[in-house]
């Protein structure tokens, strides 16, 4: 049975990538900050699945926190095959990068970039002993351009530097069996990003050209296709699953 590793697993996209990972058969270790209802409300919801998840509580921005993240998962599953980074701080007040702190500064680049790297010191090993390994992150619509994203600075420079490293990555690990990729999500809100796919159809979204909003189940089917075995020839890939909405540029001609 493959093993995966998701970080902020609970609630939101990550609750819908662990319940996808959960019907396909992986078993999970699913982190979470704080609300631990939401981590206990997994094993309300998905009782037939019980025995092949666990929570550990941690804080993707504090470094001392994801040794025990990795340990837990060996411990109970003996294995990892898949690190799925869905964890990472955001600021939704729109501010430009002469207003944010330091504070600010240095807790979207530590939960969004450096997080990344200290979870990947952990666990490329244990992919490298079994031969296989898929690595996904997460960045946002047009990030492989790297793209300036007014009021977002500090998000948007931690996510740039995220697609190199993915990148880099998955050129570094390709010989022992390990890829890495991006998944890029489009307008996702509210209640949309536990949702499957078909909960979208019904409600017109125009805004986006496709005519619906995304889904957490769109996100989830997509990391499900790059972490499949036979997706050994898909690596170093950023892919945007957005509906051919242009996010980025929304504020561009507007005043805060």
């Amino acid at each position: 049975m493959r093993h995966a590793i998701i970080t902020a697993g609970t609630k939101g996209l990550g609750r819908k990538v662990t319940e996808e990972m959960l019907e396909a058969g992986y078993s999970v270790t699913v982190t979470y900050r704080q609300d631990q209802q939401k981590a206990e409300e997994i094993f309300q919801q998905l009782p037939s699945y019980s025995d092949r998840i666990q929570c550990v509580q941690a804080d993707v921005t504090l470094v001392d926190d994801l040794p025990n993240i990795v340990n837990k998962a060996m411990e109970r599953f003996g294995r990892i095959d898949v690190l799925i980074n869905n964890a990472g701080p955001y600021i939704f007040e729109r501010k430009k990068l002469m207003d944010y702190t330091t504070e600010e500064w240095n807790r979207m680049i530590n939960g969004n970039l450096d997080a990344v790297f200290h979870l990947l010191k952990l666990v490329v090993p244990i992919m490298r002993a079994q031969k296989f390994g898929r690595i996904i992150n997460y960045g946002f619509q047009g990030a492989n351009g790297a793209p300036g994203w007014m009021y977002r600075s500090a998000f948007a420079a931690a996510k740039t530097g995220l697609v190199s490293l993915t990148k880099t990555i998955a050129y570094e690990e390709a010989e022992y069996g390990i890829t890495s990729n991006m998944i890029c999500p489009g307008k996702i809100v509210g209640d949309m990003k536990e949702a499957d796919i078909a909960d979208s159809r019904p409600h017109k979204d125009e805004q986006t050209p496709i005519g619906r909003s995304g889904t957490g189940g769109d996100i989830a089917r997509s990391i499900l296709f790059l972490c499949g075995d036979d997706a050994d020839m898909v690596t170093g890939t950023v892919m945007e699953v957005t509906g051919g909405m242009d996010v980025i540029h929304k504020y561009c001609y507007k005043t805060p």
